[in-house]
């Protein structure tokens, strides 16, 4: 075939043109950040996404040497500030830095204006915070073995705290009355603050919750903690067993994680994770997050990815097993 001046020309631009759009890509990426960033919380300022957000955020300030700025955008069950990050540009200046809830809000919700799975580019699992199931001490049990015991010959009568329908540790005290096949009196409060009260003041007889929440309770015996929730035992509580250890398999931690807009580049997306990653290996990130009960995670943006749609799915069954309607 003869190749016309008039086709010769345009092969040669395109020949030109795939180095020169490599070349800016790799530019982009390389000068990221060259101005203040933006990550989103949907939450109101003082909380757990707080204490995880801002630490990430000072440390990629220090090492971009660009302002990483938290902004906190609370309100409608998170669904405010994360729609700010799934409708953003795609360039890599608005993040989002959230918790598990995110994995459950698909279920919860009847009416969203964004796709948690499709409008949202996973980055990095950062730190995840398991849970504790703790009981009252006027509940004799001392163990999760006795605890199941005691509920299956009182099947609706021992009292279960939960901070509010469809929260985390609603989700969580319902996966454990599917996984240890009991049954127990859901007590929904308006916050975590109220229910913990009650819980302490012997008005509830069980709740799952934070180790920061109950730990101060332990020492001055008005708690008593049977498990743990992560896959492994804490650090901080090496003594407390999983209840993975009873029930193989279980596990339900609390995570947070960053998140970009739909459309975020794999380079940019790439930049993000090894800055967060490399944050996670200092001494202050891990001094930070072990002072708090967390434990570091980490990781690579396909294995975030995979493990969000895995949460959504996981907490899809548990939410339509017990009958939790939309809101």
């Amino acid at each position: 075939m003869t190749i016309t001046r008039a086709r010769l020309i345009p092969l040669l631009c395109l020949g030109v043109a795939a180095p020169c759009a490599w070349q800016t890509n790799a530019h982009a990426q390389s000068d990221f950040p060259s101005r203040p960033v933006r990550m989103v919380n949907p939450y109101a300022p003082g909380g757990s996404v707080d204490l995880v957000g801002r630490a990430v955020a000072a440390g990629l300030t220090s090492s971009w040497g660009q302002q990483v700025i938290v902004d906190n955008r609370p309100g409608a069950g998170t669904m405010i500030g994360t729609e700010i990050v799934a409708r953003a540009d795609a360039d890599g200046y608005t993040m989002l830095s959230t918790t598990s809830a995110i994995a459950i809000m698909p279920s919860i919700y009847r009416s969203m204006r964004f796709s948690t799975i499709n409008d949202l580019t996973p980055i990095v699992h950062i730190v995840s915070n398991a849970p504790m199931l703790a009981v009252h001490p006027s509940l004799p049990a001392q163990s999760i073995k006795e605890l199941v015991a005691l509920a299956k010959a009182r099947p609706g009568k021992i009292t279960a705290a939960v901070s509010g329908i469809g929260t985390t540790n609603h989700l969580i005290t319902e996966l454990f009355q599917n996984t240890a096949s009991v049954k127990l009196l859901v007590v929904p409060y308006k916050g975590g603050g109220p229910a913990l009260a009650d819980f302490v003041g012997g008005q509830v007889q069980l709740f799952v919750n934070t180790a920061a929440a109950f730990l101060p309770h332990v020492k001055s015996g008005r708690t008593r903690v049977l498990a743990t929730l992560g896959a492994q035992r804490a650090d901080y509580a090496p003594d407390v067993p999983t209840l993975a250890e009873t029930y193989p398999g279980f596990e339900a931690s609390t995570w947070y994680g960053l998140y970009g807009p739909r459309g975020l580049s794999r380079a940019l997306a790439q930049r993000w994770n090894d800055a967060v990653n490399q944050y996670l290996k200092t001494a202050q990130a891990a001094a930070h997050f072990r002072g708090n009960h967390m434990t570091i995670v980490g990781g690579t943006v396909a294995a975030f990815n995979d493990y969000h749609k895995s949460e959504t799915a996981r907490w899809h069954k548990v939410i339509t097993g017990a009958g939790i309607q939309p809101q």
